[in-house]
């Protein structure tokens, strides 16, 4: 999760949400990191929260432009677009920041 060694100490957890909702930026930089295919349900167990949550946060980042749906059969594929993985490098370069 969020508890990540960078230069000697624990990242400040509470830093970043200050500048970030830690769910829908985890989400962006989670997606960003996927080695696999990756689909709502299996994001939603890597961000710690629930299915419905994370589909209807899903669903603004596609309105906003940085995510696409990939229909295969009864599944849809996540990726990020251009503009979401530009997003999702630099909250990534932020929260190793802190």
């Amino acid at each position: 999760m969020l508890k990540t060694i960078h230069s000697g100490g624990l990242m400040n957890k509470e830093a970043f949400n200050v500048f970030f909702r830690e769910k829908p930026a985890m989400m962006l930089v989670e997606l960003r990191n996927a080695k696999a295919e990756i689909y709502a349900s299996s994001l939603a167990k890597l961000v710690d929260c629930t299915y419905s949550h994370v589909v209807k946060i899903l669903q603004e980042m596609e309105k906003a432009g940085l995510v696409n749906f990939d229909k295969q059969g009864r599944l849809k594929l996540l990726t990020l677009t251009k503009k979401g993985v530009e997003i999702a490098e630099k909250i990534d370069a932020v929260r190793l920041m802190l």
